[in-house]
């Protein structure tokens, strides 16, 4: 069964200041499956992932024309309001390149945004949804001893999956993630990566990555960018074995 479009990006062009990063982008990205974006640095793939859920807002520089759809929703023409905004944010979470705990107990990184967000008669719950998320993380029997312990005293593979743990606190619908593996030993990578295979079943995810291996192993669709340009979208399989493209081809064997 086809699975249905989640995000729609139509004729996206981007700037920082008079830098044209973004040309003219079109692609759709499926719901509940894993899409890579991949291609060499300062390419626009960061730039559009950012765009997502409007992290670039925060860049004076920056503008974008085109259209990026979440649901049905321009996410730029139709959010105006702050608290509109904080919502499209908490339903588009991201997972950063470095880990980045709070300077505080894993308990507390894991409370504090449900006590943010929840409503009073909820709040009671946290206890327990602690304890599913940082399971569904796949952390919870390592650190179930030390939760008062501070975030930063975990190794940095666990540290990346708290913050994971942490994004799936304010419910999201579709996760990105910037290169989360890159400060990673390949132990933590395997972690990381067989987590994202199982949260893909109930999140749709979107990964910058460098590394094409990883690439190949946990993506359904696979967005290759050169230049500012999307210059091959389709399936993992095609565009790794039977790439349309000649710089496609070039790229994934390493010749430039």
């Amino acid at each position: 069964m086809m699975k249905e479009a989640v995000i729609s990006i139509k004729d996206v062009n981007s700037w920082y200041g008079d830098k044209h990063i973004l040309k003219n982008i079109d692609m759709e990205i499926k719901k509940n499956s894993i899409t890579s974006f991949i291609g060499p640095s300062a390419c626009g793939k960061t730039t559009l992932l950012r765009s997502l859920n409007r992290m670039n807002d925060l860049i004076p520089s920056f503008k974008l024309t085109g259209a990026v759809k979440i649901d049905g929703t321009d996410i730029y023409k139709d959010i105006k309001k702050p608290e509109d905004l904080m919502r499209h944010r908490m339903n588009v979470g991201m997972v950063f390149q470095s880990p980045n705990p709070l300077p505080m107990s894993i308990y507390r990184n894991m409370a504090l945004p449900m006590e943010e967000s929840f409503p009073k008669e909820r709040k009671k719950e946290i206890p327990k949804l602690i304890e599913k998320y940082l399971s569904d993380a796949h952390l919870y029997d390592e650190v179930k001893d030390r939760l008062h312990s501070s975030g930063h005293s975990l190794s940095g593979g666990q540290q990346q999956r708290l913050c994971i743990a942490r994004v799936l606190t304010i419910s999201p619908e579709i996760i990105l993630f910037d290169e989360p593996c890159s400060a990673l030993d390949p132990i933590s990578t395997m972690r990381i990566e067989d987590l994202l295979n199982e949260l893909k079943q109930d999140y749709t995810i979107v990964i910058v990555t460098h590394n094409l291996q990883q690439a190949s192993r946990i993506s359904d669709n696979v967005a290759f960018f050169y230049h500012g340009e999307l210059v091959e979208y389709g399936e993992s399989d095609q565009v790794f074995l039977n790439p349309k493209s000649e710089l496609t081809q070039k790229y994934i064997t390493g010749k430039f």
